[in-house]
């Protein structure tokens, strides 16, 4: 089974936390449902670096990755997932949707409302500790 290694932006402001939606996908469980945006990590890149390309390039946003929170290994029916989450903060709010169709603003208290890709649940279970 393919594994793969992706980065992940818990993006905070003003006690809110940034919450991205998938659209259409060929694999029907990640179709539609809400993530914490990132991707892939290139050869010879750190976390950190592909978080801000990723971010740059999903949203054309500008985050300051904080810190680590949470590295998530987590099976889908075809692939295996090795997400390591980060804590970011934007550097201003202009940002724009190139590959999500949706988004919303939560606190942390909220984000269980939302139907999640099941990679993305333990972050939301890491960040409950937080509050």
């Amino acid at each position: 089974m393919k594994e793969i290694e992706v980065v992940a932006a818990v993006i905070q402001h003003e006690g809110k936390i940034f919450c991205a939606q998938r659209g259409a996908n060929a694999k029907e469980y990640l179709a539609y449902k809400y993530e914490f945006p990132g991707g892939k990590t290139e050869a010879g890149e750190t976390h950190e670096a592909a978080l801000i390309r990723e971010i740059d390039e999903e949203l054309n946003w500008v985050i300051q990755v904080d810190e680590p929170l949470i590295t998530v290994h987590h099976t889908y029916p075809d692939f295996k997932i090795i997400m390591h989450a980060f804590l970011c903060t934007p550097l201003d709010l202009n940002f724009r949707l190139n590959e999500h169709m949706d988004y919303v603003w939560l606190p942390i208290s909220e984000l269980y409302a939302l139907d999640w890709a099941a990679a993305d649940l333990p972050i939301i279970d890491q960040l409950s500790y937080l509050e």
